[in-house]
Order: structure tokens, then sequence, then C-alpha cells
């Protein structure tokens, strides 16, 4: 058994770490390595004013005028992936950085997994950071159910979770 602990919009969650009030707020964070700066992630609140991902900072502010700016803090990006090796660590020995807000367990026993994946995403909620975990017979297939959790999801049997997906599904997951 596998699970994967996702962070979605890691690197937002990590610049809005020590603010959480602006979770709530139109807030868009600008991706620095691109030729040109653009709207890398956003805040539901700056999804329903007309900001989108792509955008620059101007576009955003033509569509938003509160809308806050904020820069990458790779310094907290770091942090944040640290905080989540920890928490992964407590739950089995083998575990993996598969990516940036992206953590993969593999358990050698079945017993307690669930609640003590619900225990770390609880764990972790305290530490303003939202996780989503899958879990299932296959790293990938738990990375997909992750993704698709709200915040914990486990599977048993790939098919009959599998079967029903749309195809679409895998055009919404993220980049990796």
């Amino acid at each position: 058994m596998f699970a994967a602990l996702y962070l979605p919009n890691f690197e937002l969650q990590a610049a809005l770490r020590h603010e959480p009030e602006l979770h709530q707020q139109p807030v868009a964070l600008l991706d620095d390595e691109a030729s040109k700066a653009t709207i890398m992630q956003l805040t539901p609140k700056a999804n329903e004013a007309g900001v989108s991902v792509g955008m620059t900072a101007s576009q955003g502010l033509a569509r938003c005028l509160d809308l806050l700016i904020k820069p990458r803090a790779r310094a907290q990006e770091n942090i944040v992936d640290e905080i989540l090796l920890h928490h992964a660590a407590t739950l089995a020995p083998e575990i993996e950085a598969t990516a940036p807000g992206i953590c993969t367990v593999r358990f050698t026993s079945r017993k307690n997994c669930r609640e003590n994946v619900e225990r770390v995403v609880r764990q972790l909620a305290q530490l303003q950071l939202q996780v989503q975990a899958g879990l299932a017979p296959t790293p990938d297939l738990s990375f997909l159910v992750a993704c698709l959790a709200r915040p914990v999801l486990q599977i048993d049997h790939a098919e009959s979770f599998l079967g029903p997906l749309p195809i679409e599904t895998l055009c919404h997951l993220p980049n990796l």
C-alpha cells in the first residue's frame, strides 16, 4: 500500500502560510522564472474576479483592482517541503520526496494506514497546510487518488476506481 501526500497550489500555500487571512482574499503568485513574469497560482477569490494563470500582473490587476500580487517565497517552499517530509516520516520508514509539495510513502503493513494518514493531514492543517492524501496499491495511483481526495481517499481496487473516471481527469493533474 502506498500513500501520496499532495499540497495543491504548493507554491501559493508556502507563500501564504504565515498569512492565513489572505487565503480568503484575491491573491496571485508570480512566476519569476518565466521570461515575462506571469501569474502561476491564485486564490479562489482571484479566480472568481476573472484573474487566471498565465496573465501578467498588470492584466490581473486590470480584472481585479484588489488583487494582491505576491512573489514566490522559495525559502518558505523549502521549509514546507521539509515539514511535509518530516510528517510523512512518521507514517513509515520508506518515503520519497516525489516532487515539490508531493511525498510518497510505502507502507509495509496495512494496519491503521488510513487512520495514520488522516492524523498527519490534521497535523499539517494545524500548520496552515492543506494536504490531500491518496492511498492505493501503487505509487502512481496513490498520486492520482490524492489529486481527487477531499482530503483523504483510499482505494483498494484500481479497476473499480479508474473505470468510471473520464479521461479528461488526467488533463487536470499537476505536471510533475
